[in-house]
């Protein structure tokens, strides 16, 4: 009854031009040449497959000038082209911190800008790739909503990496002040003996602890669980009736089953949204199965 047909899309190629610590993408200086038809290809596909919702997601790709976003703004004006109904969230690299890049992807007609700051400010340098920081990928974040004042801007956190609770709770703050609007929460699991150990298994009160932290501190919705991940995701929408832009928050509970066949239960926050121009709000379940 409750169910949405989701996926997840990796555009751009399998390569990435950066190194994370946690990550187990493979690597390279020069990746594959990007292909000119897959923004075409792709949203030709998604179309065809009925889908409510899709995460559209990349690896980095700093040998090309704009880091790929042209490449991701066309897929989503084809795709909105197509089905105008679809919910659209692209989950962008944070493209050296180019602000134009960042605006480009969002004037494309996407409904959320996700970009992960992965850890805490104190851990960044030592798990991510020394070309991203945490004040860079704040910036991307800013810049979205700025650029975009209606559209949900989001991002993912791993715990498990040596964190300390004053350190996750000051990260956060800092994404309130940036304005970002809903937040992930998950463990960090270690992909190969080659990658980052994991320092503590936190426990699910914890988790359930920090999603609490997340709704006092203001995130319209906060999804935190030993299993929550960031790139796939289920998720709902619908557009208010009243022009007049207010909606009522409620909880429900949702079953949402993916295109992957994983079936999930979880709880459902309305999100209350305040648009000028649009009558449009959105509902999210945010149940993710992968770091980006």
């Amino acid at each position: 009854e409750h169910g949405t047909a989701t996926a997840t899309i990796m555009l751009m190629g399998d390569t990435c031009t950066r190194g994370c610590r946690f990550c187990s993408v493979k690597t390279a200086r020069q990746p594959s040449p990007l292909d000119p038809d897959e923004p075409y290809n792709t949203a030709k596909a998604i179309a065809a497959w009925g889908l409510d919702y899709v995460v559209l997601t990349s690896v980095d790709r700093d040998d090309i000038a704009d880091g790929g976003a042209e490449h991701f703004a066309k897929t989503v004006s084809n795709l909105k082209e197509r089905n105008s109904q679809i919910m659209v969230e692209c989950l962008t690299p944070d493209f050296r911190g180019d602000l134009a890049a960042v605006e480009k992807i969002a004037q494309s007609g996407l409904d959320v800008y996700a970009h992960n700051v992965e850890t805490v400010r104190e851990l960044q340098r030592h798990v991510r790739d020394p070309r991203a920081n945490i004040d860079q990928s704040l910036n991307v974040l800013r810049h979205a909503k700025a650029v975009r004042p209606d559209i949900l801007t989001k991002t993912s956190i791993m715990l498990g990496l040596g964190e300390t609770d004053r350190q996750i709770y000051n990260t956060l703050t800092e994404l309130r002040e940036a304005g970002v609007d809903c937040l992930t929460l998950g463990q960090y699991m270690q992909p190969t003996k080659r990658h980052l150990k994991v320092e503590e298994y936190v426990t699910p009160e914890r988790f359930v602890h920090w999603e609490e932290v997340g709704k006092e501190m203001g995130f319209v919705y906060t999804a935190s669980g030993p299993l929550v991940r960031s790139s796939y995701k289920a998720g709902e929408t619908h557009r208010d009736r009243d022009t007049r832009g207010d909606t009522r928050g409620d909880t429900r509970r949702h079953t949402e089953t993916h295109t992957h066949t994983h079936t999930h239960t979880h709880t459902h926050r309305d999100i209350n949204m305040d648009t000028t121009n649009q009558s449009r709000f959105i509902h999210l379940l945010i149940n993710m199965n992968s770091v980006h």
